[in-house]
């Protein structure tokens, strides 16, 4: 039986005087990928940063496993290091001499864990599982300075597998990658929620690839205009109510 991950009421967001994100709802159950589209400036981001207690909220309620997101972003550190973030791009200053195996190992360090020796050995393991899950083994001793695209958000994913977590949430994560490596990236995501079974949140502007590998998506443009599958959400009567005529015909044509 699929759980209920994360659960959004009735969320409003105001970005100065105005309403980013009005009244949108919508769940994610375990096991799924969803995700978010919509054109620049419609509340994507924003909505994201609220559920990640980034943005504090006008109205409306957040859930995650069921506890609630407090208005200061609060979430109790147990259900915190349930999530994982992958943002669009990497910042970290690349000449700061750290293996990859290094890097991962934070993924258990932030949890705050104390690391006798005995811990030291679980942690460990734990980077070399998780970089092995992702086909990184290989990346251990590499300085992340050095790393491909592709490699990069593998290192990403084995960071967020270092410890068990049940919501992941992207941010057009594959940005700056060659059309081989989106698909690998794409294959490995796939494979990973089906054995972690996680719950994931994406933001996406390429249609193609949330109708390949999506099962529900969310449409927004500060309000949510449409969610469902990807045969339903992506209509050209949907695209068209969410981007415009234009573009609805455009993209269909293609």
């Amino acid at each position: 039986m699929k759980e209920i991950v994360l659960s959004v009421k009735e969320l409003t967001v105001y970005r100065e005087s105005y309403a980013a994100v009005q009244d949108v709802s919508f769940s994610l159950e375990s096991g799924t990928d969803t995700s978010i589209v919509g054109p620049n400036g419609g509340g994507k981001t924003t909505l994201v940063q609220a559920i990640l207690g980034i943005l504090p909220r006008h109205s409306g309620e957040i859930f995650i496993l069921g506890q609630p997101l407090t208005r200061k972003g609060f979430l109790p550190s147990r259900l915190r290091q349930q999530i994982a973030y992958l943002p669009q791009n990497f910042l970290v200053d690349r000449r700061i001499p750290m293996t990859v195996d290094e890097l991962v190992g934070l993924g258990w360090d932030r949890l705050g864990f104390q690391l006798p020796w005995a811990n030291r050995k679980k942690r460990d393991r734990a980077v070399r599982d998780a970089l092995a899950r992702v086909n990184g083994s290989h990346l251990r001793t590499k300085l992340i300075g050095g790393l491909s695209g592709g490699e990069t958000k593998r290192m990403l994913l084995a960071y967020c597998l270092v410890y068990p977590r049940r919501l992941l949430i992207l941010d057009e994560a594959p940005a700056g990658l060659d059309i081989r490596a989106e698909s690998e990236f794409y294959q490995l995501l796939y494979q990973l929620k089906q054995e972690q079974n996680w719950a994931i949140l994406q933001i996406s502007h390429d249609l193609d690839m949330v109708r390949q590998h999506c099962d529900r998506v969310l449409c927004i443009n500060r309000t949510l205009r449409c969610q469902g599958t990807p045969e339903v959400a992506l209509s050209p009567d949907s695209l068209s109510a969410l981007y415009g005529t234009e573009f609805a015909r455009y993209h269909h044509s293609h």
